[in-house]
């Protein structure tokens, strides 16, 4: 299978236009026509519906597989692209907004470094394709265990923080004074939604084994973790947060007891470091 012939028919599959296609893709729309054809021809099956421009089951499930078979192309051509250059004398780092913590810009180059906050599903595909040196991603995990992470290339993942768990809730709410709370007993509260500024509720569902609860009271799409302690305190939902982070006035932080969970960080890359990223990371592991 042509990885440029997939490529056009996702990009046409996602615009729903050859027209608009071909403008993004800087072809003709023949071009794009022909692609497509050729395309269909050797998999011998229709793709593509042609008025109005949907995918046909088999277009469908050829949608599934291509996301993924595009990125570890990309990322096959990131790492040895890498392997045969010299060392990069500028440093680019993405993380997820939980990441960046004190110690990890403490561990930052003085010069020559540019640091991206992105969401954390973003972050492994970053690092494969050459986007960034490194990654630092973070989730949900029980102790000393590894994070679950999209399989997009092969990442070296190393640990480089651990830290306790706790619920964010207004400071008159029931059961702000509780010493501890059981993840458990909060699957019927309302949560707020922040996937990119918290903690994302599917793992907090998946920690629970519970396939439905944690609803969304409100969702909020930025980054500012400021201001998700103020909705926090605010009373419109509940959150979980690294405890250390202090929560805003009118909020406390309760930490969790069950299941045992903490907030762990960890540092991604591709290959054999070098450079300034060898540098970086080996700051990083010596902070653990």
């Amino acid at each position: 299978m042509d990885p440029h012939l997939l490529h056009t028919y996702v990009t046409v599959a996602r615009l729903s236009s050859f027209s608009a296609a071909a403008r993004e893709l800087g072809y003709t729309q023949s071009a794009v026509s022909q692609h497509i054809a050729a395309l269909e021809h050797d998999l011998g099956m229709s793709l593509l519906n042609r008025r109005p421009v949907t995918p046909t089951r088999a277009g469908e499930r050829l949608l599934e597989h291509a996301g993924s078979l595009l990125l570890r192309l990309d990322a096959a051509r990131a790492d040895l692209t890498r392997l045969a250059g010299e060392p990069a004398t500028a440093l680019t780092v993405v993380a997820s907004p939980l990441a960046v913590r004190p110690e990890t810009l403490a561990a930052l180059p003085v010069s020559r470094a540019t640091l991206r906050v992105q969401p954390r599903e973003d972050i492994p595909a970053a690092v494969a394709t050459g986007a960034a040196d490194l990654g630092l991603v973070d989730g949900l995990a029980a102790p000393s265990d590894p994070l679950r992470l999209p399989d997009v290339a092969p990442l070296t993942a190393t640990g480089v923080a651990e830290e306790p768990v706790a619920v964010v809730l207004p400071d008159g709410h029931p059961l702000a004074r509780r010493r501890g709370l059981r993840l458990a007993d909060l699957v019927d509260a309302r949560w707020l939604d922040a996937p990119d500024a918290g903690l994302p509720l599917e793992q907090l569902r998946a920690a629970t084994g519970a396939a439905r609860g944690f609803r969304p009271a409100l969702r909020y799409e930025g980054t500012d973790i400021r201001t998700l302690l103020a909705l926090a305190a605010a009373g419109l939902g509940l959150t979980l947060l690294p405890h250390a982070l202090a929560p805003a006035d009118g909020a406390l932080a309760v930490p969790l007891t069950e299941p045992r969970l903490v907030h762990r960080t960890e540092l991604l890359h591709t290959g054999v470091l070098r450079g300034s990223a060898e540098g970086l990371a080996e700051r990083m592991r010596s902070r653990i």
